[in-house]
């Protein structure tokens, strides 16, 4: 700790003491060049990540260390720092001039958001020969596409950085693939390798699995080796394996029933590709022919048909079990989110709940509008449901006085769906917790399910959480039949991978 020089040093010493299972995982990993932090979501990561700061800049090891995280939740981060260390940030944002004088501080700990590694790669580059540096990064999720120029950033900053350790409770967060680009920013290819086509081919989740039985024992091998090479220098625990003790979260599909003009619309779509809707008051050919448009828009029309069509006038089947739903989770004085995936079906479920004084969070408020709202949903009592889009709420946020969670409709996404219900299972949560996905029959919510399940069992067996014989007594293919089903695509179609 040479390179610079503090007229007053911060005092290296914690704040708050680490639960044992914390501590063991800062033992494991504080020596190490690189390493993983992969504990599920509410158990703590940032104790740890804090911890291995003031032990790093205690050894002298580095002079400085850099916290990166979403935007969202630069203000989580100060707080966290402000509550486990004697340490306050500088901070880096997207004001160049203001991060002139950041980059020229002599400040032991600096705080950026990820869109800074774009915009000021260059003069991070000339920072970095000039200090010693340590980088966390936090929900590493966001470099997990090695395609884009965000990431490419982090790989060329990387061999900078005298530690390097990456953050995230859900490291396979949609596919097994996901996880090569943020290890590579680790090692540069040293345990999963330089090339990410040939690893994405050994651990492919792809439909064609439901035909190959082949397939499957390579696609299942490739995940235990992932998990063997990732060992040495990553830790996870989750909240089965006994560290902590939660309240039980139950689950439930409840199925509904099709509003006939929904079914009709959704039948359009399903069977010809296309449908005319009303939009903007004209009668319009809405075609589906991209697949994911497609999917999309069967995901749409089992949740509200509103959203693609301004003629519809009917109540989608989903609601009236929503609102019995939330009219027992309040009569029990209890309170609750309800996901949807789009900012428009947020505000209208918002007002069908307005009786229960409903709140919103989703990417089309601003960062005042939804702290605002989050605000009130966890101070006032009479605020009952909170509706939000995983894209706005997934993460960051301890919401543990709502012990419910309603799936109004669902996304491709792994990611967000396991970090969307753990808005409410974490330390503090003192009440059994309940999941629900309302789930329209023979629709592509049901396939949504079959994959989400399927994405679950994969992560996990590559994450180590469970074992080879519980993966293969729980694992199904079948989301291959499923979407052939929904889809109409025969075996041998080209829409082999969608999301």
């Amino acid at each position: 700790m040479t390179k610079i020089h503090l007229h007053r040093e911060p005092k290296l010493q914690a704040k708050l003491s680490a639960f044992s299972y914390q501590h063991e995982a800062f033992e494991a990993i504080k020596d190490l060049e690189y390493a993983a932090i992969f504990h599920e979501q509410g158990l703590g990561k940032t104790k740890i990540a804090i911890d291995l700061m003031i032990y790093w800049l205690e050894k002298k090891v580095v002079d400085t260390v850099l916290f990166v995280t979403k935007k969202h939740l630069l203000v989580n981060w100060q707080r966290e720092l402000t509550m486990h260390s004697h340490i306050s940030p500088r901070e880096l944002t997207q004001n160049r001039a203001a991060n002139f004088y950041a980059f020229n501080s002599p400040a032991r700990a600096m705080l950026a958001h990820y869109e800074v590694f774009r915009s000021e790669l260059r003069r991070l580059k000339l920072f970095l020969r000039t200090r010693d540096v340590g980088v966390i990064l936090d929900e590493s999720t966001k470099i997990k596409n090695p395609d884009t120029d965000l990431t490419k950033a982090f790989f060329e900053l990387a061999p900078f950085f005298k530690k390097r350790v990456i953050m995230t409770g859900t490291p396979v967060a949609n596919r097994p693939e996901d996880i090569w680009a943020q290890v590579y920013f680790l090692d540069q290819g040293e345990n999963l390798g330089n090339d990410f086509s040939r690893f994405k081919r050994e651990v492919d989740l792809s439909n064609k699995l439901v035909y190959d039985e082949g397939l499957q024992t390579a696609f299942e091998a490739g995940l235990q080796k992932v998990q063997t090479r990732i060992s040495a220098f990553s830790v996870r625990e989750n909240k089965n394996s006994g560290v902590i003790s939660l309240p039980k979260k139950h689950y439930q599909n409840i199925y509904c029933d099709w509003e006939h003009k929904q079914f009709d619309l959704y039948r359009q779509v399903r069977d010809t590709l296309k449908a005319v809707v009303i939009k903007e008051g004209v009668p319009t050919l809405d075609r589906s022919d991209d697949i994911l448009k497609r999917l999309l828009r069967l995901v749409q029309i089992a949740s509200n048909p509103a959203m693609i069509d301004g003629a519809y006038r009917g109540e989608p089947g989903k609601l009236d079990h929503l609102l019995d739903l939330v009219t027992r989770i309040r009569a029990k004085n209890e309170k609750g989110i309800v996901w949807t995936t789009f900012t428009e079906n947020a505000d209208w479920l918002c007002g069908q709940l307005g009786k229960y004084n409903a709140v919103r969070v989703h990417g089309h408020l601003g960062i005042q509008a939804r702290n605002l709202a989050i605000k009130r949903f966890l101070e006032d009592l009479d605020i009952g449901f909170l509706v939000a889009t995983p894209g706005a709420a997934k993460e960051g946020l301890t919401l543990t006085v709502a012990n419910h969670v309603i799936f109004y409709d669902r996304n491709f996404s792994l990611d967000d769906y396991l970090q969307a219900q753990d808005r409410i299972h974490r330390i503090s949560q003192a009440k059994e917790c309940y999941v629900y996905n309302l789930l329209m029959p023979d629709s592509i919510d049901e396939w949504i399910g079959a994959l989400i399940h399927a994405k679950h069992l994969s992560a996990q067996l590559l994450q180590g959480d469970i074992t080879e014989e519980f993966f293969r007594s729980e694992m199904t293919y079948d989301f291959g039949h499923i979407l052939k089903s929904v889809l109409k695509i025969d075996r041998e179609g080209n829409d082999d991978r969608p999301e």
